[in-house]
């Protein structure tokens, strides 16, 4: 927000992390995720090393309109949409429905709905953060009660529930609102799943009544460029998690996990230039104890010199120490 205003309006969105979020007014269309920044990593060294709060922003060279749909806040282009929206868990007089699986359920039925209304058909990226993911009630663990509304939404929207479905990651915040932030465009994109491990949408039912919607990265192709999201990925192999105690082989696996994905990926894109050294990573730490361990073993795999954030929180399963997502833009030609 101390940028100046000319820069600001190229803005689409942005994701936000610390550990005392606030909402600016009048700011472009962001959400503020309550996660402490444990640290960064830069291949190019920057001026200040301040890290108390850290953004991904999404930036436009077209022009951009901004708008307000029920509870989603959004900007778009001629070809990108990001939104972002953050619901308050309502109490519900339902036997059915737990008030997070409500509220899940009603934030993705009106994503779909804004996004059919302004025809941007093609949902590339989720990001989804809840407050204690791991906490059970109503019966259910926390994030299991997000898949159950996530999937009613996909289905009532009309969806495809497996298959061609988006990336996306699913994580826990120290407090706050049920966050969404997406980015969707008017081109298709191709998902990417890992031969090391089942595909998420076809997870059996020990994992919760209904299985979590989301491909292991999806690919855009653009005129020049190709964009890769690689969705949070995790030390699991085939369906289950493997090394449940020990932090830095949970790494390696994850980095083994991600190697996968980039090698289909490249096999999809019909050109080879995605390597672990190129892309962007997002490294979520249950114990921030373990930053130390996790970090030299990922220089150990990609090299000394990569870009990442690390921030603090819950993964999905209890059991997982450690999840990494990344992206990365690279020419086509």
């Amino acid at each position: 927000m101390q940028q100046p205003a000319a820069w600001q309006a190229q803005v689409l969105g942005a994701i936000c992390f610390s550990a005392t979020p606030c909402e600016p007014a009048g700011s472009p269309p962001h959400i503020d995720v309550a996660m402490p920044v444990l640290g960064c990593m830069q291949a190019t060294p920057v001026a200040s090393a301040h890290t108390a709060a850290m953004c991904e922003v999404w930036l436009s060279a077209a022009e951009l309109t901004s708008d307000q749909s029920g509870d989603i806040h959004y900007r778009h282009d001629d070809s990108l949409l990001f939104g972002v929206v953050q619901l308050d868990e309502q109490d519900v007089e339902s036997a059915l429905a737990s008030p997070l699986q409500s509220t899940t359920e009603r934030a993705y039925r009106q994503i779909f709905a804004l996004l059919d209304a302004l025809d941007f058909p093609f949902v590339y990226r989720f990001w989804n953060y809840m407050a204690d993911i791991n906490g059970h009630s109503d019966n259910l663990e926390r994030y299991r009660q997000f898949n159950l509304g996530r999937q009613d939404a996909f289905m009532a929207s009309k969806r495809d529930v497996a298959g061609n479905v988006p990336a996306a990651c699913a994580l826990g915040a120290a407090n706050g609102p049920l966050s969404i932030a997406f980015l969707a465009g008017r081109m298709p994109a191709l998902a990417i799943e890992n031969p090391r491990q089942l595909s998420a949408y076809d997870y059996p039912q020990d994992y919760g009544p209904r299985s979590p919607i989301f491909s292991r990265a999806s690919l855009i192709r653009m005129d020049t460029h190709a964009i890769l999201f690689i969705s949070g990925t995790a030390s699991i192999v085939g369906h289950a998690t493997v090394h449940p105690t020990d932090v830095q082989a949970q790494t390696r696996e994850t980095l083994a996990n991600i190697e996968a994905i980039v090698q289909a990926a490249n096999r999809e894109s019909r050109y080879a230039s995605i390597t672990l050294g190129n892309l962007f990573y997002r490294v979520y730490v249950r114990h921030a104890a373990d930053l130390p361990a996790i970090q030299a073993v990922m220089q150990t795999q990609i090299g000394a010199s990569f870009d990442a954030v690390f921030l603090q929180a819950d993964v999905c399963r209890q059991d997982l120490l450690v999840e990494i997502e990344a992206s990365a833009s690279v020419p086509t030609a």
